[in-house]
């Protein structure tokens, strides 16, 4: 009798686990603005709607920067940040490179070789952010304080954010690892108890202002004596006195962005990799010539926008099969993808009436690359169970 009940049970489960999957196809199948395409390991189209007609990607773009970054560079990349001291008026001169994971704990690791170099005394700190176009805003970037919002510099510290508490009235860094600075601080305006995590603002002076202040701090905790007045411009042409090598290669970088989707890192691998192309300063323009022209390149594309790195911009524009043929080139780096489901390594995408969705099912050992496009109002997890779905075809 027991034996009798468990495989009523699981066949119930079973029928029910096929209908929410059937419900999720059949409600695909019903959208008026959506493009799906799912290929075997072999490039065999399995599952086909509306797969060339081009959609807003949303953050399934970060899969395109983080291809072009891992081409360009190599996985095993680390970013490099020169410093040059000038002992005639005991200045420090730092020349952004761009590094998008000058965490604070890079940043005490700064601090210390700097010391173990024989560094003592201070007076000023000369931030050369010209790596990047002044006033640089990308485009898709929002005009709140919200830490997906943060603006690209040369120069940043901790993804350009700001994290700080409350405590009885009195300002602390919400991370042990961070100094509460004066810029830091005059953000506590904004509320009155609990946390707050914002960006920088939308002046890459303040994020420059921010690191130097950040810098200061952990100097300061290496006993290094002076003013360390804060002072923009280019560094001098003289000997590098010390280049930090970023702790992180650049796939423990890519990684995260992809799991959590983060803006910022995504708009300055952009950014430097346009920046070495042209050799000039980073701007938005330069961005949308190299993105588009690389993707031209090594797939010859057409009709399709590139805008920024992020996928912010509501003018990018690509198709299922873009993706998917992008993918292809992605396996050797897939193990970068989380595991948004049981099965199913892929990158979502998410604006206002856009939900994207693009990566591979795995079945039986072979990843199979699909994306899912819907731009209009849909439900969240639509997209999920579609792709749960597509996995077991």
């Amino acid at each position: 009798m027991k034996i009798i009940i468990i495989i009523i049970t699981l066949l119930l489960s079973l029928s029910l686990h096929n209908a929410v999957a059937y419900n999720a196809l059949d409600k695909f199948s019903s959208l008026k603005n959506a493009g799906l395409l799912l290929q075997d390991a072999d490039g065999k189209a399995l599952v086909s709607d509306n797969a060339n007609k081009r959609y807003i990607p949303a953050s399934t773009t970060k899969i395109v920067t983080a291809l072009l970054a891992l081409q360009s560079l190599g996985e095993g990349y680390r970013f490099q940040t020169n410093f040059y001291f000038d002992d005639q008026n005991s200045t420090l001169w730092v020349k952004g490179s761009g590094d998008p994971f000058l965490v604070s704990e890079e940043l005490a690791i700064i601090a210390q070789q700097l010391r173990a170099l024989g560094l003592t005394h201070i007076n000023r700190i000369g931030l050369d952010g010209s790596f990047f176009q002044k006033h640089l805003v990308m485009p898709g970037t929002g005009k709140t304080n919200n830490p997906y919002d943060a603006i690209p510099s040369a120069l940043a510290a901790n993804f350009n954010t700001v994290h700080i508490k409350k405590i009885k009235g009195r300002v602390v860094s919400a991370e042990s690892q961070t100094p509460l600075t004066a810029y830091a601080k005059s953000m506590s305006k904004r509320f009155k108890r609990g946390k707050l995590r914002v960006n920088t603002g939308r002046k890459p002076k303040n994020a420059e202002r921010y690191f130097g202040e950040l810098l200061s701090a952990f100097l300061k905790k290496e006993r290094m004596t002076g003013r360390k007045t804060l002072v923009w411009g280019k560094a001098p042409n003289i000997p590098i006195f010390y280049q930090h090598i970023n702790s992180k290669t650049l796939g423990e970088m890519v990684q995260p962005m992809l799991k959590y989707s983060t803006n910022f890192i995504a708009n300055q691998l952009v950014l430097v990799l346009s920046a070495e192309h042209y050799r000039r300063p980073a701007n938005a323009s330069d961005v949308r010539h190299y993105m588009e022209g690389k993707l031209k390149q090594q797939f010859q594309w057409r009709n399709f926008s590139m805008r920024d790195g992020a996928g912010l911009s509501r003018k990018n524009r690509l198709s299922p099969q873009h993706l998917v043929e992008l993918l292809g080139y992605f396996k050797p780096w897939r193990h970068l993808l989380p595991e948004i489901e049981r099965r199913v390594y892929a990158k979502s995408g998410t604006l206002n009436r856009v939900s994207t969705l693009a990566g591979y099912v795995v079945d039986k050992g072979q990843w199979k690359p699909f994306a899912i496009m819907m731009n209009q109002s849909v439900p969240y997890k639509l997209r999920n169970k579609i792709a749960k779905e597509l996995s077991r075809i």
